[in-house]
């Protein structure tokens, strides 16, 4: 009897760990049959279209990262090596974008950066215009997806024994001289794939962007946008369109994914 209820235990864990992963993955494997009987690469918009969002895309996804590893790193080595008072008030509205409505957050980057909001007022007094711009487009991208990147660097900052620094201090290692050569080697591996992570959401950001940066074909319109606009009279544009960011998308979490397994087996 008992091991019937086991059985029986078993099977019903199986049944709804099954029916969890179809749910999640059988919008992907669609997406991916339609592609394959679509009319092949007849359905894609022209070329020029396609290279004008790629090359945007590339370009305000690369300088999205670049300003995560530049601004994000010192944040996350504060956050992982000192206590203070209102860190879990700065950690939450660091991580709130993650989980933010993306309208609510480019309506919230349109009230602080637009040419009335609290900043952009400013900005544009001194004729800087951001809306409707490739900046706009890279802040929108860097305010979504930058918390991945802080996220995962503060986790790898945070794996590092405090008797690993202690023994760099005895050595004469101190400030930059061991952050560069002590911590950094030892952390690399975890703020690359919190690189990669944010790259892949920057590279996927859409409703931010939309809202704050409009989606203007050679200007503001990114790979996402893209699909959106092509989607409204060329339904196999937009799968094939889709299907590029899906095996990039693929790709950028396989390789964070073997990172993380790599940190693991140092570990």
């Amino acid at each position: 009897m008992k091991r019937r209820h086991l059985k029986t235990d078993k099977l019903l864990i199986y049944a709804v760990s099954s029916f969890a992963f179809l749910l999640l993955s059988a919008p992907v494997i669609v997406l991916l049959i339609s592609g394959v009987r679509s009319q092949a690469w007849g359905g894609l918009p022209d070329s020029a279209t396609i290279l004008s969002a790629a090359a945007l895309s590339f370009i305000s996804t690369l300088a999205v990262v670049c300003l995560a590893a530049l601004l994000g790193t010192p944040l996350a080595y504060v956050l992982s090596r000192h206590e203070f008072r209102g860190k879990r008030l700065v950690s939450l509205f660091i991580e709130l974008p993650i989980v933010m409505p993306p309208a609510v957050a480019g309506l919230a980057l349109l009230l602080t950066f637009g040419r009335r909001g609290a900043i952009g007022s400013l900005l544009a007094e001194a004729g800087i215009i951001i809306p409707f711009s490739i900046i706009a487009v890279i802040i929108a991208q860097f305010f979504i997806s930058a918390p991945f990147y802080i996220r995962s660097a503060q986790v790898g900052f945070s794996s590092i024994a405090a008797e690993v620094e202690d023994a760099a201090r005895v050595d004469g290692a101190y400030g930059w001289l061991m952050f560069w050569y002590i911590t950094l080697p030892i952390a690399w591996r975890a703020l690359f794939a919190g690189m990669i992570l944010s790259w892949a959401r920057a590279l996927g950001e859409f409703g931010a962007t939309i809202l704050f940066a409009g989606n203007l074909q050679g200007k503001t319109q990114t790979m996402p946008l893209l699909v959106y606009s092509v989607f409204e009279r060329d339904i196999d544009a937009a799968i094939w369109t889709g299907l590029i960011l899906i095996v990039l998308a693929l790709v950028a979490l396989s390789l964070s994914q073997w990172l993380a397994r790599a940190q693991d087996k140092i570990d």
